[in-house]
């Protein structure tokens, strides 16, 4: 082995490894986000059915869960209506 290919094997271990997890679009935290708005709400809406919550809570709850639900609608029809929009395109 030459100097060069040591040189190589040192740098290529000491380069930081990109992280197959990683999302560049940020798509991954949205949904997880979204998720957890959804749940909060569930959780808000059981506390008032057992008379543990607070009703101001719950509507604030149920508001952030229906804002969250129509922006997700909302991409997901600007999704498809790109997708139909590239099987108009001709070949």
């Amino acid at each position: 082995m030459d100097i060069r290919s040591v040189q190589a094997l040192s740098g290529y271990a000491a380069a930081p490894q990109a992280k197959p997890d990683a999302d560049p679009s940020g798509l991954a935290q949205a949904a997880q986000d979204f998720m957890a708005t959804l749940q909060k709400g569930e959780a808000e809406a059981a506390r008032a059915v057992t008379g543990d919550g607070n009703p101001h809570d719950l509507v604030t709850a149920l508001a952030e869960s229906q804002m969250a639900i129509s922006a997700t609608v909302a991409v997901r029809d600007k999704v498809v209506e790109a997708y139909q929009e590239l099987l108009r395109m001709p070949v």
